[in-house]
């Protein structure tokens, strides 16, 4: 898959460097249930999915004072607007990061000091090109690519230009982390919590065929 000129790959914010330096791994919280269990783990950052808008403010602050960095879905809070006004609830509830798919979110979020996230869904070259275009715009400080196997199937040039990457979608194992670290990830994202344990020196080694890309015509 080759995308349409875009960005070259962009640098890591030095928040997260510092987050994945040991878990290299998003713990994708969904709904209240796995709090407990994240609060424990050795990850360090976590995407926020399916809280309603009224557990956020108890729930955020929680995270914030046990060192985690937090980021919400903005697309998967029941009750959350889709506007300004909620980015700047967001973030003065202490929230380091939003993710969203939607454009106008990740430029609006920056200027007000929020890590952006943007959330894109490869299924098809033509969009990866408008994916790859709308990151271009946006110039988020993470890329959350699902699923994470399309990875494999990407051109270098498309990956860079959707880097620096979480993968994220059917990451299901220490070697599905590993795989997505050896090209090129800076992390996995997962919702399973044996996951949010997983140090870089636990990590199996990856075989060789695995990072070979098939040939993709080129148009």
């Amino acid at each position: 898959m080759t995308p349409s000129p875009s960005r070259s790959a962009a640098p890591l914010d030095p928040r997260l460097t510092a987050a994945f330096a040991e878990v290299p791994v998003v713990a994708s919280v969904v709904g209240t249930q796995p709090l407990r269990q994240f609060l424990t783990a050795p990850a360090k950052v976590c995407i926020l999915a399916s809280f309603a808008v009224g557990q956020l403010p108890q729930v955020v602050p929680a995270l914030g004072r046990a060192g985690k960095t937090v980021f919400v879905n903005v697309d998967s809070s029941p009750g959350l607007a889709q506007d300004r006004g909620a980015l700047e609830f967001i973030k003065n509830m202490g929230a380091h990061g939003v993710v969203s798919t939607r454009l106008s979110l990740i430029e609006k979020g920056r200027p007000l000091g929020l890590l952006t996230m943007m959330k894109v869904f490869v299924t098809d070259r033509s969009n990866l090109r408008r994916s790859t275009d709308a990151i271009s715009r946006g110039a988020p400080d993470l890329v959350e690519i699902m699923p994470a196997p399309i990875i494999t199937r990407m051109s270098a040039q498309a990956q860079r230009a959707m880097s620096p990457s979480v993968a994220a979608g059917f990451v299901e194992s220490p070697a599905d982390v590993a795989l997505a670290l050896a090209l090129g990830s800076a992390a996995a994202a997962t919702s399973d919590p044996r996951l949010w344990s997983l140090r870089r020196d636990q990590l199996p080694p990856v075989p060789p065929a695995a990072l070979k890309r098939p040939a993709v015509p080129q148009e």
